[in-house]
């Protein structure tokens, strides 16, 4: 059976995710986010979603994860703080905002191009 990991950054939403995930008729798993990168590579998942948290890659102590999942040739999603540290440890610069911001948010698409192209 294929299965996703949800890497879990102490957001409210990883289990919402997971939940989301097997209305797909996909299994899902909640991984705590220091979970070993040999440990989903010997659990054979699929796929890995990088859940959001409450914090940034800016903040002192905050959440992080193995760097090696990101050279298992799996399909890595981040959301929200899982973007931000995907971005961070991938060698990406995150900026703080100009404010904080919590739940909806806009994005501009400048450039239509590769899985922006058919986007309205």
């Amino acid at each position: 059976m294929d299965t996703i990991a949800v890497l879990d950054f102490g957001g409210q939403y990883a289990h919402l995710i997971a939940n989301r995930i097997r209305r797909l008729n996909v299994y899902s798993e909640i991984l705590d986010c220091s979970t070993p990168a040999d440990k989903i590579k010997a659990n054979g998942y699929k796929g890995i979603i990088l859940s959001g948290g409450p914090q940034s890659v800016h903040d002192t102590n905050s959440p992080d994860c193995d760097s090696e999942i990101f050279n298992l040739g799996i399909p890595i999603l981040g959301i929200c703080y899982g973007h931000q540290i995907m971005t961070h440890k991938r060698g990406g610069t995150v900026s703080r905002g100009k404010i904080k911001e919590y739940g909806k948010a806009t994005l501009h698409i400048q450039k239509k191009e590769g899985i922006f192209k058919n986007l309205d």
